[in-house]
């Protein structure tokens, strides 16, 4: 029978330590993550808070293979990420971690359908298909029947709602989502905050966002404070 540590150590979905990152040099050099441990679970939404310039986009960056730490280590489901070369990174990412950005980053000229589909033809699968798996996932989201608008024909949150379907459309473990409601009323971020963690969370995926935005916090499982790059603290959400 496994060890009680064992079982948690399978559901760690991310596990950093000791993740340092600075930028500039000698007189200028600033260090905007400092020597910070960090675990992150499947079956949890996870958020990191701070106020800003305190190393918390910069964490995230390491953590999901964006930005390469000047020292220390990322595990990601099991992977040590930073021994990869950067094709086997790249394609780690694509098949395990979807990103979710403040300004959603659609494409104005494609359609809601197409903007979706993209990590699928990314994967070289055949485009038909992609669209017809865009649409399912549109409709996961709440989107059903807006497969055709652009961009521009849709609200905010709407919007928002289509970067979460291109985020999952390819089956991700990791989903991380960069002040996802930064750009939305209050009442419209809660709704997409909840819309997640209530249909896209599951004992099988993590769910890591990156907020100001107090409003939300509400729904975390777990919440990690930043301060002058470094952890200052960890509590418990309130649901």
């Amino acid at each position: 029978m496994p060890k009680e540590s064992e079982c948690k150590a399978e559901r760690h979905a991310i596990v950093a330590s000791h993740l340092t990152k600075w930028f500039g040099d000698g007189d200028s050099k600033k260090i905007a993550v400092n020597h910070v441990d960090f675990v992150a679970d499947f079956g949890e939404m996870l958020f990191i808070v701070g106020p800003s310039g305190s190393g918390k986009t910069t964490l995230l960056s390491m953590i999901s293979g964006i930005l390469r730490p000047d020292e220390g280590q990322v595990t990601v489901k099991g992977n040590d990420i930073w021994t990869m070369t950067n094709d086997q990174l790249a394609d780690f990412r694509l098949n395990s971690i979807g990103f979710v950005f403040q300004d959603y980053h659609l494409f104005p000229r494609l359609t809601s359908a197409e903007n979706v589909a993209i990590p699928l033809i990314i994967k070289r699968e055949n485009w038909d298909n992609s669209i017809v798996q865009a649409k399912k996932y549109l409709e996961i989201v709440g989107l059903k029947g807006s497969g055709e608008l652009l961009p521009v024909k849709l609200s905010g949150g709407e919007q928002q709602r289509v970067a979460i379907a291109r985020a999952i459309v390819g089956g991700p473990e990791i989903l991380i989502l960069d002040e996802p409601t930064a750009s939305l009323d209050g009442d419209t971020g809660k709704m997409i905050i909840s819309f997640v963690k209530d249909n896209i969370l599951n004992d099988n995926r993590c769910i890591v966002i990156v907020t100001h935005d107090a409003r939300i916090n509400e729904y975390a499982d777990r919440i990690i404070h930043m301060e002058d790059g470094r952890i200052v603290d960890s509590e418990e959400g309130t649901e």
